[in-house]
């Protein structure tokens, strides 16, 4: 059982993990409309916030696979998501606009589970939780 919650741990991670990424890379291929964007919503400093949304998405993506820090981590991204829904996605009498709301939402929820509950086993706070453990002491990974 416990081999089954370590690889749903990690796959839970992965797969929150990789909407980031993706995002991220998204709008390194087009930064002149990312920016355009965010200044169409009415946020300053477009280029400093571009940067801080690349910089979190594709390095919290990837900080979030391989586990490290997860609980701050998966933190900053439920709010950078929670953030991005109010800011972009509210215009509730826009179909698809409400669902990328309610998507946003709903990850932010996940991500506060990963907060809440740690990374799991296979991670490398799981590794570093194992190597400081006291002998016979149980440990919960970080």
């Amino acid at each position: 059982m416990h081999n089954q919650v370590s690889i749903a741990a990690a796959a839970g991670r992965l797969l929150l993990a990789l909407l980031f990424i993706l995002s991220g890379i998204g709008k390194l291929a087009d930064p002149a409309m990312t920016q355009g964007f965010i200044a169409s919503v009415g946020l300053p400093f477009p280029l400093l916030a571009y940067l801080g949304a690349v910089a979190l998405e594709v390095g919290g993506g990837l900080l979030l696979i391989a586990g490290y820090k997860t609980r701050a981590v998966a933190l900053l991204l439920a709010i950078f998501s929670a953030i991005t829904a109010a800011a972009f996605h509210n215009d509730f009498a826009d179909a698809n606009q409400m669902i990328h709301f309610l998507k946003n939402i709903a990850v932010s929820g996940g991500l506060l589970q990963v907060a809440a509950f740690g990374a799991g086993a296979l991670s490398l706070d799981g590794r570093k939780a194992r190597r400081t453990a006291a002998p016979g002491g149980t440990v919960t990974a970080a």
